[in-house]
């Protein structure tokens, strides 16, 4: 793991990028779930359906061209936690049945380079049904060297050559996480920055998440002459930088740009890129830029560098797409690298939608404030909200005590709206760590209402709502659960199931005055009687 830490290496072979895939291949599945590594504005409905949208329409255009039969391949690069591919299969098989047309078959391969991610997204319950229509499968991917896909469940390799749709590539998180060279353009020369990572004595030991929290850079200029040679690659990416540039350090994405050469490689009609980061795809971003500012997260990003993605693809041939608005926190990119890309019409009509006009961008920056109004919102402002965000569960839980808040006062249509955005979002949650908590809000709102034979079945959800499987969880949250399935029997007639809640409250709590009033109640019944006698 130490390898060039103590001297100064290239920006793309220092150890800081040993470290960073050390740390993935280690947490796996939990680097998503502790929250160390972002993934909400990259994960949440509202960018899964632009996605599908986007996914939808290039299926459309296919068809429309005549290519109804053969099989997309849609590929997740870095798929992290699953929860993107999950809302977008979600979204994507909606419309199908909305539409109810004629279009390609698809299938979409999650990929990532630790195993132990591949094998969890395999046995997340949330994606058997994906995985039994046969429109998912999983692939271990190393971006860096890998040059097919085996995939898990259908157990096919992909090589060169073998698809004959174009390919669709999705890559969000991506390109500022795997490794870049880092140059500097002074007086129209070209330097290498140079890193030397430097560690407190004994750091090298620890976790690597601890590793890069502790260490120290210092950089080197070293002249490098090899960048302005026409044999480089992007030689003419370099003589624009030369001409445009001052006092300027960038990114080159090297290792990303090879990614995107090996996979295109897969298919004979090249391919589209959906793609969302931090990272600009101005040629102003990169004037008089400093060194690149570690965002560490467990493990670290930097920032993509689009400007260089974006003219190295169109030197190529493509068709460049992304905002003529500013990012705030995530720029979402389209291109198509497709022969005749204007033909594709609906796909360019589909970012303008739902991107350009108003994107996943945009809708982030809405909820970071409307997380801090809700308390100012009424019902309706709240109903509107939630379903601009597809029914998001993050928002429904920041925003449940004011929802609880107001039902005394709702209408009929208004708790209408209410229980069908909650049977929404539950159909489409991919179940993390939130999970038990997003059931008993859901319950709890249904009871809220009235609508008790609703408001059990998410109670039963949970582990606490099983009298035989209680778990370590607070005795106060068993309660609150267990009564309210007791309330939901009662009103539901089932005045057993209410009787045996109410004394298992009973067990952990003797002082449970409500509980007590309901045993009570029920054991002294004329039905509970006749039914011991």
């Amino acid at each position: 793991m130490m390898k060039n830490e103590g001297r100064y290496v290239r920006f793309s072979e220092a150890p800081v990028w040993d470290w960073q895939r050390a740390y993935y291949e280690q947490m796996g599945l939990e680097a998503w779930e502790n929250h160390q590594v972002p993934q909400y504005i990259t994960s949440n409905p509202f960018i899964a359906t632009a996605y599908a949208e986007m996914i939808f329409s290039f299926l459309q255009d296919l068809a429309i061209q005549g290519g109804q039969h053969e099989m997309v391949t849609i590929i997740e690069l870095g798929a992290g936690a699953g929860r993107l591919a999950h809302q977008v299969l979600n979204k994507l098989s909606a419309l199908k049945e909305i539409a109810g047309m004629d279009l390609p078959p698809f299938r979409y391969v999650m990929t990532d380079l630790a195993m132990e991610n591949v094998t969890g997204w395999k046995e997340h319950p949330s994606m058997q049904a994906y995985i039994e229509q046969g429109i998912l499968d999983f692939a271990r991917f190393d971006a860096i060297r890998d040059t097919e896909l085996n995939l898990i469940i259908s157990e096919k390799t992909v090589t060169q050559g073998d698809l004959q749709q174009p390919l669709l590539l999705i890559a969000n998180y991506f390109f500022d996480s795997i490794p870049q060279d880092l140059i500097y353009i002074g007086e129209g020369q070209v330097f290498e920055c140079d890193l030397l990572v430097e560690l407190p004595q004994h750091a090298a030991e620890q976790k690597p998440a601890e590793i890069l929290e502790k260490m120290t850079l210092q950089y080197n200029y070293r002249p490098a002459p090899d960048y302005t040679e026409e044999t480089y690659p992007y030689s003419e990416l370099i003589s624009l930088y030369r001409a445009e540039l001052e006092d300027s350090h960038i990114l080159i994405p090297s290792a990303g740009l090879g990614c995107l050469e090996r996979l295109s490689k897969l298919s004979r009609s090249g391919y589209v890129l959906i793609t969302a980061d931090k990272g600009d795809h101005r040629l102003d971003y990169w004037k008089y830029a400093e060194p690149p500012e570690f965002a560490l997260h467990g493990s670290f990003s930097l920032s993509a560098n689009y400007h260089a993605i974006k003219a190295v693809m169109e030197q190529q041939g493509a068709s460049t797409y992304f905002t003529a608005h500013h990012y705030k926190d995530l720029n979402v990119g389209m291109i198509l690298m497709l022969e005749e890309p204007n033909r594709y019409v609906n796909t360019r009509l589909a970012y303008h939608r739902f991107v350009e006009r108003f994107g996943p961008d945009d809708f982030f920056s809405l909820k970071e404030w409307a997380d801090l109004k809700v308390e100012q919102m009424n019902l309706r402002q709240l109903l509107a909200f939630w379903r601009l965000g597809g029914y998001d569960a993050e928002f429904l839980m920041v925003s449940f005590p004011r929802f609880k808040e107001l039902l005394d006062d709702a209408s009929d249509e208004e708790m209408f709206d209410l229980q069908f955005g909650i049977k929404r979002m539950w159909s489409s949650y991919y179940a993390m760590e939130h999970r038990n908590q997003v059931a008993l809000i859901s319950g709890q709102l249904l009871l809220e209402m009235f609508m008790y034979e609703e408001a059990k079945i998410f109670l039963e959800e949970l582990p606490t709502g099983n009298p035989d499987v209680l778990t370590a969880e607070s005795d106060a949250q068993q309660i609150t659960v267990l009564y309210d399935l007791a309330v939901c029997c009662y009103e539901l007639e089932m005045e057993q199931e209410a009787l045996d809640y109410a004394r298992l409250i009973l067990e952990i709590d003797p002082n449970h005055e409500e509980a007590a009033a309901l045993r009570n109640g029920l054991e002294r019944s004329p039905d509970h009687n006749q039914h011991i006698n």
